[in-house]
């Protein structure tokens, strides 16, 4: 038995990544799934999709590879993060579709919360914000909005979880509602000190605690799968949120090492060991992996919109058909012109946190075409990334120069890498093996099963594809760099 199977359920699409022995990538298989966007700034997904395309990419790499079932030693689970799925413990149906993380209908709901003084014992109990980004206000929503369901769920009829959650329950036939400290500690609900669900935060939200799922650590014994699914029972043994499976991915297991990941979103975390350190600039605490109980934690900054303005070029705008198309477009941009784009499409996150205000473009000419928008549209994320990292370093600090290490979809542009390179003015790191979230989860997985290594067997097989050394000049990065903090605090006025 010496593969291990990922299964990677992201916002925008679900795979299933076959590693082998050496984690070497064996088989890959993908599909996407549509996005619902009922009302402006919400957004869903039917939970229907997320299983389907789960079960099916899994039986599809395992079609794809021709490898025996029973060469499998495990599973390993990475999932979008935040999001609520609440479904029927006896039917297994959901009682609504599944809200997303970037949905922003309880901005209202989390006001309110701030004005009567709730945001202070949230932040200390929780190192979150008080957000529509997080589960908890979701989950209150589905209950408040849903005819019977909050009833239901006092009777205990009713589950609630992340997507791991769901999968796992759907994977083990409902033999196991189980979740791992680094999905828990996205919930709003979960008390990243004493390790366990909040009572307090659950009674403010009117949340029956018997919904919630059991916690556990990254690397743990979460079940089997159904014999029928796949031809044999596998073990789940590895599930972490996307964020913190990247960051396993990277093997930042250091305090003080950093890491980024430009998907639909960029998520910036900072390794600070065992300090679970308060933000001072409302970067968020969070958990970055736990093993035999002992919690690591980070800093987080996250960024709504990193890969997903590309996806707005094409799909939007249609400037472009594929995202590839974006790089040479950007290079090609008159460099007299200094569009501006913000792209705070469902508000801003870290460090602004500002749910209501949208998405806007300075600096327009009557020459400002494709080339100029695809340069912004880049260039947006590299600003973003620096408005983080200057908020953690802000926070705290470790010896030596920072190295970001980068991962995503996004981080195979040279362009862009180099951009960021250039705008943080510090070295960038891109890894040989680019799929790092599903590698964090399969060796999660792989660990457990005594497949793969230990840590420090697993940080030295981490190898670098290429380093990005800044090459702009530091007048020109400190002038770029005011424009943007100027079009930020514009667009935070309208």
């Amino acid at each position: 038995m010496t593969y291990v199977m990922a299964i990677d359920q992201g916002t925008t699409s679900t795979r299933a990544i076959l590693f082998d022995a050496k984690m070497n990538v064996a088989g890959t298989a993908q599909e996407e799934f549509e996005q619902h966007y009922p009302k402006s700034g919400w957004v869903e997904h039917e939970v229907s999709d997320l299983w389907a395309t789960a079960a099916a990419t899994c039986r599809a790499v395992i079609e794809k590879t021709g490898i025996a079932v029973s060469d499998i030693a495990a599973i390993g689970i990475t999932n979008q993060r935040e999001t609520v799925v609440v479904w029927d413990k006896d039917t297994g149906q959901p009682v609504h579709r599944a809200i997303v993380w970037q949905d922003r209908r309880t901005s209202e709901m989390c006001q309110k919360l701030k004005a009567d003084g709730h945001e202070d014992m949230v932040t200390k109990r929780t190192g979150l914000l008080l957000d529509p980004y997080f589960s908890g206000t979701k989950l209150k929503w589905v209950l408040d909005n849903v005819d019977g369901a909050r009833e239901k769920a006092r009777a205990g009829k009713l589950l609630f979880g992340t997507v791991d959650t769901f999968l796992i329950w759907k994977l083990t036939g409902g033999a196991s509602h189980m979740t791992d400290a680094t999905n828990a500690c996205r919930t709003m609900l979960y008390d990243i000190h004493k390790g366990r669900w909040s009572s307090t935060i659950c009674e403010m939200l009117d949340i029956p605690m018997e919904m919630l799922p059991e916690v556990k650590d990254c690397a743990a014994d979460f079940g089997v799968t159904r014999s029928d699914l796949f031809g044999r029972e596998i073990p789940i043994m590895g599930v972490a949120g996307d964020q913190q499976a990247a960051t396993v991915g990277q093997a930042c297991f250091e305090p003080g090492m950093l890491k980024s990941t430009y998907g639909t979103g960029c998520f910036a975390l900072l390794n600070t060991g065992s300090d679970a350190v308060t933000s001072q600039n409302r970067l968020l605490t969070t958990v970055a992996y736990q093993f035999d109980g002992k919690p690591t934690y980070a800093l987080e900054g996250s960024i709504f919109i990193a890969g997903a303005v590309v996806q707005w070029l094409r799909d939007g705008l249609k400037i472009i058909r594929e995202a590839k198309e974006t790089h040479p477009l950007a290079a090609g941009a008159d460099p007299s012109q200094d569009v501006i784009l913000v792209p705070a499409f469902v508000g801003l996150g870290a460090p602004y946190w500002n749910a209501d205000c949208r998405g806007a473009i300075y600096g327009l000419t009557r020459n400002s075409g494709p080339a100029e928008f695809a340069q912004a549209a880049l260039e947006s994320v590299g600003y973003q990334t620096r408005d983080l990292l200057e908020a953690m370093q802000a926070d705290w600090s470790a010896p030596g120069a920072a190295i970001l290490r980068v991962d995503g979809g996004m981080s195979a542009s040279d362009w862009a890498m180099q951009f960021l390179s250039d705008i943080i003015g510090a070295p960038v790191d891109r890894p040989s093996v680019l799929e790092t979230t599903a590698l964090g989860a399969a060796w999660l997985a792989g660990m457990r099963a005594g497949v793969y290594p230990d840590q420090a067997g697993f940080a030295a097989e981490w190898a670098l594809e290429r380093r990005f050394e800044p090459e702009m000049a530091e007048d020109v990065r400190a002038a770029k760099y005011s424009r943007w903090k100027n079009a930020v605090q514009a667009t935070l006025m309208v």
